[in-house]
């Protein structure tokens, strides 16, 4: 992946930025399947599956989002708030890697406790933060706690929803609320949520972006963690403090095309 030497990283990255930044990149991204939807609260709730089953093979993860909402009758808001318990049993053998239907079965119970109270899941990443916070790292730790705050939540679910508390990179849940929060004329991202800027959002951090990052000298750090997210989100504050997790799109899109510069 050969880099020109003599154009600066902020002018390759607006470059990568409009060559990725287009509805050619939905087709076969996980953000394709919240695009499916037109109701806020489907589009919510399909893209937080989808960013959470973002691991591994494209291909799979988009298999296994479909698979998951055709059990929702293609009406997740729906089915979520008005499922009964024997709708419940055709979602008992459903697994994403280790993603399993004990772990289904308490997303679905959290969704519909927290869709009984709010008109939006952004309250629950909202209520934990304020408006002057740098970032979004008060957030995602209250979501973290909000989110296994029902009685007898599974321990083995804790693991598919991160804490910077933990010093996870939280990369599933960045690209999440990029989703949910940015918004330009690409159409990629849906900017739904109005109550967290984009320049408080924290780039994700796959093994694509974190390879492409590191080749460009943007992070020298080797673990994939939070401290390494807030790193390269703040370097991407440096070309535009406004809006810098749009390069998120740049970094993962020539990183998994391998196309050459």
């Amino acid at each position: 992946m050969p880099f020109d030497p003599t154009i600066s990283s902020k002018e390759l990255l607006d470059a990568l930025f409009q060559r990725f930044n287009n509805t050619a990149f939905i087709e076969k991204d996980p953000v394709s399947i919240p695009h499916r939807f037109q109701l806020k609260e489907d589009i919510e709730i399909a893209a937080f599956f989808a960013a959470i089953f973002s691991w591994g093979n494209r291909t799979t993860i988009l298999n296994k989002c479909n698979e998951l909402l055709d059990c929702m009758d293609n009406a997740p808001f729906q089915f979520i708030k008005g499922h009964t318990e024997n709708e419940l049993k055709k979602l008992v053998f459903f697994k994403h890697r280790t993603f399993q239907a004990t772990d289904l079965l308490y997303f679905i119970r959290f969704l519909r406790f927290h869709y009984s109270e709010h008109s939006s899941l952004e309250s629950a990443f909202t209520n934990g933060m304020h408006a002057s916070d740098q970032n979004i790292q008060q957030a995602l730790s209250h979501f973290h706690r909000y989110f296994f705050s029902l009685d007898e939540s599974p321990a083995r679910t804790k693991k598919h929803i991160p804490s910077p508390e933990n010093n996870s990179s939280c990369k599933r849940l960045n690209m999440f609320l990029r989703w949910m929060v940015r918004k330009d004329s690409s159409g990629i991202d849906f900017g739904i949520w109005k109550n967290i800027l984009p320049s408080q959002l924290v780039c994700p951090l796959d093994i694509h972006v974190m390879r492409v990052a590191k080749e460009l000298k943007l992070i020298d750090q080797e673990k994939s963690d939070w401290k390494t997210a807030i790193a390269l989100t703040d370097m991407l504050k440096t070309f535009d403090p406004l809006d810098p997790v749009k390069y998120d799109i740049a970094l993962f899109g020539w990183g998994v095309s391998k196309l050459p510069y």
